[in-house]
């Protein structure tokens, strides 16, 4: 998406706004559960993105890519719910499941259990070295644009996700020696 696509958002076409969350609505929610660990939290969230999106459209600037302006946004966003009263007594842990379909059912079935069983380490994390390993591993962006969004320098990127990948793998070596601790 280019520049004047997003221009367009901020002439409120909502035929625009639609292809928008069409094309951005899947990421932005998966981060958003990702940082809330909650399904309802993130649908809201989703929501308050698009909506800020389109009242701030203008305010876009370029510097970034349209996708990672809206998962600035959904962090912001996600950061604030987290830190209501609300967020703070009511944390529900959703695992996410794989939907992809390959091979028999029963390597799906073992492929699912496999995923399933490293999102639960990644929601062991921290949420500073969380959100930098899916920022990095879900959703493909580069160092410089998850710095630009968690307004962090590049070296500090880099320093949390060696941080998060070493934590990753110890949390993972000692479900596979001892057993899983969920």
């Amino acid at each position: 998406m280019n520049d004047d696509y997003i221009k367009s958002v901020a002439s409120l076409d909502p035929v625009t706004l639609d292809e928008l969350m069409e094309q951005y609505g899947q990421d932005v929610w998966n981060f958003a559960h990702l940082l809330t660990r909650n399904r309802s939290m993130a649908d809201d969230i989703a929501q308050d993105v698009f909506l800020q999106a389109y009242r701030h459209a203008e305010t876009f600037r370029g510097e970034a890519s349209v996708k990672t302006w809206l998962l600035k946004i959904t962090r912001n966003i996600s950061y604030n719910y987290r830190n209501t009263a609300f967020f703070r007594k009511v944390l529900l842990v959703d695992v996410m499941a794989s939907k992809e379909s390959s091979h028999s059912a029963e390597q799906s079935f073992l492929e699912e259990e496999a995923t399933n069983d490293i999102w639960r380490q990644v929601f062991q994390l921290s949420i500073k070295y969380r959100e930098v390993i899916v920022l990095h591993a879900k959703h493909q962006l580069s160092l410089q644009e998850i710095a630009l969004i968690l307004k962090i320098p590049v070296g500090t990127v880099k320093s949390r996700l060696f941080g998060a990948r070493k934590r990753l793998s110890s949390l993972l070596k000692e479900e596979f020696l001892y057993g899983s601790s969920i």
